[in-house]
């Protein structure tokens, strides 16, 4: 009974080690194929700006998705999970169009993966972790950089300024 047990714990550690690693792999290939869109930081509370060693986010994006959200049908109002339809300019800064409601897209949109939050449209990454004693950088930042894929799943690349140049070392969104 015993070698049974320990078969069936072993095959379970290789299963979650797999799926692990699936999930490492899928990220990576966003990031070293897909193209950067950048979402405008929308302005946070300074007293909560810094907490330690990372930045709480918001994106204009996920207010302007909210306020839309909510004037939608109860199909997309309620829905936990869904996508956004957003277009890029020329500088690739993405602003909001419309909830994924079926309709193809049009020429510059692209897909953006949303979760609903209690009313906030969280868009991925709400923090942004970064090395202790760089926070004076980072309050420049006006652009969070994602790379997206064409189902809309994104990461989180960096904070950017004004003119989307990557501020500080990389560190890690999540």
């Amino acid at each position: 009974m015993n070698m049974v047990r320990n078969i069936l714990f072993l095959v379970s550690g290789l299963g979650v080690f797999a799926a692990l690693n699936y999930a490492v792999y899928d990220k990576q290939q966003v990031v070293d194929s897909c193209d950067s869109v950048y979402l405008k930081l929308a302005p946070v509370d300074p007293r909560s700006l810094m907490q330690g060693d990372y930045m709480r986010l918001d994106y204009e994006l996920s207010r302007q998705a909210a306020q839309a959200k909510e004037k939608q049908t109860e199909k997309i109002a309620e829905a936990p999970v869904g996508r956004l339809i957003v277009a890029c300019d020329k500088d690739g800064v993405a602003s909001f169009v419309r909830f994924d409601d079926g309709t193809p897209l049009a020429a510059g949109e692209k897909y953006l993966v949303y979760h609903d939050g209690n009313g906030h449209v969280r868009l991925g990454a709400e923090s942004y972790f970064f090395q202790e004693g760089d926070a004076k950088i980072y309050e420049k930042a006006t652009y969070g950089e994602l790379r997206v894929n064409p189902a809309g799943e994104s990461v989180l690349m960096g904070l950017c300024d004004t003119n989307r140049q990557q501020l500080g070392k990389r560190a890690s969104g999540l």
